[in-house]
């Protein structure tokens, strides 16, 4: 169930909240209706995490004005995901942001507190991958998990992440991050006892075709238990590691 439904059920059976302070909550206006732009204000609510803002093709005063409607609504900090450094500069003189340039994120208010059941390993093949690494690791972290990161850890140099086998062993997600023939995942798909989401870079030589080789070693992957993400897709690697993080017992 998700964790702020429950969390108000248990309040109202408490006696901390009384039933109709419940229902007005549940009835607040789920959109908030820009012009352009409709903002999910329940989004929450129904899936434990808060919508958060892709900032590429949105202009600093949009980004400014989705951020107002969040606020508004009680949204205390807020995810903005690729996003230039010049358009955060004009965000940030509007709401205070905390900007991480290599991985094109910004942050308004704070990051939560780590919650998660473990910690989420972010992996890296090579340098050229962390800035999808660290879009990954940045959303997971905001997210509310303790994020391990092993960088320029890729097959090219097995040693480098066999020195790591404890932090793999030890996770309770590890998000595997590589370019050029994308190997990285099936080798820590087969160390690994927990879910393996592999991440795909554009980064390579010309036949690695801006990222697709990669996607389809990592489709193809003989270890059991990886799954793929688009390519580049940190954000969507970090936030489905977040959820698997947070998975309560069922039954």
């Amino acid at each position: 169930m998700n964790h702020d439904v429950k969390a108000l059920l248990e309040a109202v059976r408490d006696g901390a909240v009384s039933p109709e302070e419940a229902l007005l909550r549940l009835k607040t206006e789920p959109i908030a209706e820009l012009g352009y732009a409709k903002v999910d204000l329940h989004r929450k609510l129904r899936q434990g995490a808060a919508e958060v803002i892709y900032g590429a093709g949105k202009t600093p005063e949009q980004i400014v004005g989705i951020l107002t409607a969040m606020k508004a609504h009680g949204q205390t900090s807020v995810l903005i995901t690729r996003l230039g450094e010049e358009a955060a500069q004009t965000v940030n003189e509007a709401f205070p942001v905390t900007y991480y340039p290599s991985a094109k994120i910004a942050v308004a208010g704070g990051m939560s507190p780590a919650d998660g059941i473990g910690s989420i390993v972010v992996a890296a093949g090579g340098t050229s991958d962390i800035p999808v690494a660290e879009e990954a690791a940045l959303t997971a972290e905001f997210l509310g998990n303790r994020v391990v990161r092993l960088y320029d850890v890729g097959v090219a140099g097995l040693h480098r992440l066999l020195a790591h086998t404890d932090e793999i062993l030890s996770a309770s997600v590890v998000i595997a991050v590589a370019g050029m023939e994308g190997a990285l995942a099936s080798v820590v798909g087969g160390l690994a006892d927990c879910p393996v989401i592999a991440v795909p870079t554009s980064v390579g030589y010309g036949a690695s075709f801006g990222g697709i080789s990669a996607l389809l070693a990592m489709l193809n992957s003989c270890a059991s238990g990886v799954t793929v993400v688009n390519i580049d897709n940190g954000f969507g690697a970090g936030f489905a590691a977040s959820r698997i993080n947070h998975m309560e017992a069922k039954g």
